[in-house]
């Protein structure tokens, strides 16, 4: 029971560990603040020594974990699940090991990787001058918990790794369905590969009724080989763009959806927020569009994004709203939108001498040349991808929920307050 158990401090527990690596070989992983996130380490690549920057120095080992010094509500860390002789890290990722058998290091792990935690050392960080917000282990060391026997330490973080597990399951799906999605529309609309294969008569792979809506073979356009009958029309051709606008300070007591540039940078799902904290306008977003940001546009941000008939939405005036005109639907226009030939002639527009605060226009967004596909291949698209792509709306959906749970319930389990019997009935129910 909670009562019973200690309170401890982090340093009593843990500390940091500053060893310099023994740099025996040329070639060895090293990795920096960006290289981490959310509890993994994001590549596994080997590199020259000789090409690091200064502050690749410290090594670590297994069931270490990593936190950046910088910005700590940021989700750079990681926890080390493998051995790690051949790695290298930053001096600005805190390296944090376990000082006693009495604690089990992945539960260490969730304590400090919690929401409470991690927004109490982010408050230390601001608190402090300077740029960027930053903390020192010392603060991180004079951290309180409740320390259970290891037994429920262990059934404690397997039940946060089977969350964290969960969460990590629907990304990778929502990564295949676009892949799939992404693929389908190169495969048909950019590379023209039924086309082709009818061409030199190789068989399409698809069923007739669907090959059968091809072309047979290419002709010369303005933009390159063309299937046969398909005609050259420009990006306003397949969407449209609204312009209605809203003030949400007239409507200071209403709930909003903002689709902002930073909640898709950091999950691609809209802050809920009062209108009274939404401090200037707005363009509405209604049900079944595409949002394209015109804001540095070598840093792709499309969003297929999820709205509601009653949702009061709003988004950055830097997003393009886009409706589709049929027969385009949502996901052709999405992809279309993603297609690095439209992303590349998408940078090339750009104006403004500021690398931060580059635009390309509206009107020469829409104005960019792009094949115009028979309506019957558009629709048998629409068909396949768009269940894709809609269950990508699903998983992240269930992403943020489950996300919401481990929130909800880590400090809970943590202080002992909730069991881990109940918090799966927890989980269970949502």
């Amino acid at each position: 029971m909670a009562g019973e158990w200690p309170t401890v401090t982090v340093g009593d527990l843990a500390e940091s560990i500053s060893e310099t690596h023994k740099f025996g070989k040329d070639h060895l992983v090293f990795l920096n603040t960006s290289d981490v996130l959310l509890g993994k380490l994001l590549h596994h690549s080997y590199s020259a020594v000789r090409d690091w920057p200064g502050q690749a120095k410290k090594s670590i080992r297994k069931d270490d974990i990593l936190f950046s010094e910088i910005r700590p509500a940021n989700g750079r860390w990681a926890y080390v699940d493998i051995v790690a002789d051949d790695y290298v890290v930053s001096t600005k990722l805190m390296v944090i090991r376990s000082r006693t058998n009495g604690v089990l290091p992945r539960f260490l792990y969730h304590f400090l990787t919690g929401i409470d935690t991690t927004r109490w050392l982010q408050h230390l960080a601001e608190s402090r001058s300077g740029t960027f917000p930053q903390i020192t282990f010392d603060q991180v060391a004079e951290l309180e918990l409740s320390l259970p026997p290891l037994d429920a330490q262990v059934k404690i973080a397997e039940f946060l790794d089977a969350l964290d597990d969960k969460i990590e399951l629907n990304r990778r799906m929502n990564e295949m369905l676009e892949a799939m999605a992404r693929a389908l529309f190169q495969s048909w609309f950019v590379d023209f590969d039924p086309v082709r294969a009818k061409s030199e008569g190789r068989d399409p792979d698809l069923p007739q009724a669907l090959a059968d809506l091809f072309a047979a073979r290419l002709v010369d356009s303005e933009l390159g080989e063309t299937p046969e009958g398909w005609e050259v029309g420009t990006f306003s051709d397949a969407v449209e763009v609204l312009r209605d606008q809203e003030n949400p300070l007239e409507s200071p007591g209403t709930l909003f959806h903002h689709f902002s540039i930073p909640a898709f940078d950091s999950s691609q799902w809209p802050k809920e927020e009062l209108g009274e904290s939404i401090k200037s306008l707005k363009s509405r977003v209604p049900p079944g569009v595409v949002l394209l940001s015109k804001l540095n546009p070598e840093i792709e941000r499309v969003w297929f994004v999820d709205v509601k008939p009653n949702d009061r939405a709003l988004c950055s005036t830097e997003f393009l709203v886009l409706r589709p005109r049929p027969p385009a639907g949502r996901s052709f226009a999405y992809c279309l939108a993603r297609s690095p030939v439209l992303r590349q002639e998408i940078e090339g527009l750009v104006t403004g001498t500021s690398k931060s605060h580059q635009r390309a226009q509206a009107n020469s967004i829409l104005g960019l040349g792009v094949v115009r596909p028979p309506a019957t291949v558009v629709e048998a698209f629409e068909r396949t991808a768009g269940s894709w792509l809609e269950r990508t709306v699903e998983c992240r959906l269930e992403c943020r929920t489950l996300a919401a749970l481990r929130n909800t319930l880590l400090p809970r389990l943590i202080s002992g307050e909730l069991r881990v019997r109940d918090a799966e009935r927890n989980v269970e129910v949502a």
